[in-house]
């Protein structure tokens, strides 16, 4: 169990709740009453201050989702870090070998914008080409 102290607390309860105690203790995967006890404290003492702070989550699941939430953000910001590397490389390849001159490259900027606003960012390359085989093709090169 560890090193930790505990402070003894005289208890007294109408036979139902005992009953029901007995019943639930097991159930909940506790080791003790007093386990069951002690988580049934805790929780109804969140919900006593999530009433008073009137905040929507109670003060333990706050921290979980933090902690959570805090992992996530950095997975992700590791992963775009990556990606940005890869297409710095890959734009970098591209500007070495093809000369594009300033109307070129703002020409296609405006287009790039068109369409990542029209597909929400869901751009498919496998679009984009059938787009470029047919030039006079009137549909949108975006929707299936």
């Amino acid at each position: 169990m560890g090193n930790e102290t505990k402070e003894r607390l005289p208890l007294r309860m109408k036979p139902e709740t005992s009953r029901r105690l007995e019943q639930w203790y097991a159930a909940d995967n506790c080791r003790s009453k007093n386990e069951f006890v002690e988580k049934a404290v805790n929780f109804y003492v969140d919900y006593l201050e999530m009433r008073d702070d009137r905040s929507l989550l109670p003060t333990a699941l706050l921290a979980v989702l933090d902690g959570r939430l805090g992992r996530l953000e950095d997975l992700i910001a590791r992963r775009e870090y990556t990606r940005e590397v890869e297409l710095d490389m890959v734009i970098g390849i591209i500007a070495d070998a093809m000369e594009i001159d300033r109307d070129d490259l703002k020409r296609r900027r405006a287009e790039s914008v068109r369409n990542v606003k029209a597909t929400n960012g869901l751009i498919s390359l496998e679009k984009r080409a059938r787009a470029a085989e047919e030039p006079n093709w009137d549909g949108d090169p975006w929707q299936d």
